[in-house]
């Protein structure tokens, strides 16, 4: 690995994150090759230099009314600082019960630690067998001319009502929204009202999957939907 420096403006909680989680590597076939530091994983630079593409959850989360949760992410997030996107975003780590292939069960337990820790939404609200592995998508989004992203992305859906207590060094603010309410926040976005950003990878799933997705959502159909076999290149 190589010796990297702490940028001295880095948040503490964040400074601490991007040493100490190894991020699983794969290459475009979602085939396991190392691990990385989530640091050097996020660096563009290191991401053109050496190819590096790391394992990735987004999580899609709706209450009972089939509302979808948003999170606003943290002014201390080191990528992508206070852009809306979905749920929850983050990487199963290289460890073991985060790497388990079957029925993707590593990344399950990953979406189940990082809710609580990003959300405080308990581990009983959101039972790792209640959420839904619907496809995977590879992308490349930088954030700016240091930080990006690189990621295999596993795109996990669940209908739960949850307790929610979000962690303000991760999260800035939260709100459920339903499909006509979404559209008016892409319309906002696209406009550049409010100073309202999303998420790339977050605007790749709704662009691509996220609406016609939602029906089975509330139809409860949602399984008839899933392609794990396919890995969908939006870069």
């Amino acid at each position: 690995m190589a010796d990297v420096v702490a940028d001295a403006n880095m948040d503490a909680v964040q400074r601490r994150l991007m040493f100490e989680d190894e991020c699983i590597l794969v290459d475009e076939n979602d085939k396991v090759v190392g691990h990385e530091s989530k640091y050097n994983c996020h660096l563009m630079e290191k991401i053109e230099s050496l190819n590096l593409l790391h394992r990735a959850f987004s999580v899609f989360l709706f209450n009972s009314k089939y509302e979808l949760l948003l999170q606003q992410r943290s002014a201390t997030k080191v990528t992508f600082p206070l852009v809306w996107t979905n749920t929850c975003c983050s990487h199963p780590l290289y460890r073991e019960s985060e790497l388990i292939e079957e029925n993707a069960l590593g990344v399950r337990n990953a979406a189940q630690r990082k809710l609580l820790d990003e959300l405080g939404i308990p581990a009983a609200d959101v039972p790792v067998d209640q959420f839904t592995p619907l496809g995977r998508m590879l992308y490349k989004a930088p954030s700016d001319g240091k930080w990006g992203e690189h990621e295999l992305d596993y795109l996990l859906f669940i209908v739960r009502d949850v307790k929610v207590n979000p962690n303000p060094d991760e999260v800035a603010d939260i709100k459920y929204v339903n499909q006509e309410q979404l559209k008016e926040l892409l319309r906002k976005a696209d406009a550049g009202e409010e100073g309202l950003k999303l998420s790339p990878w977050f605007r790749l799933v709704v662009d691509n999957f996220l609406f016609k997705w939602w029906d089975p959502v509330e139809k409860g159909t949602i399984q008839e939907a899933a392609d794990m076999k396919t890995i969908h290149k939006l870069t």
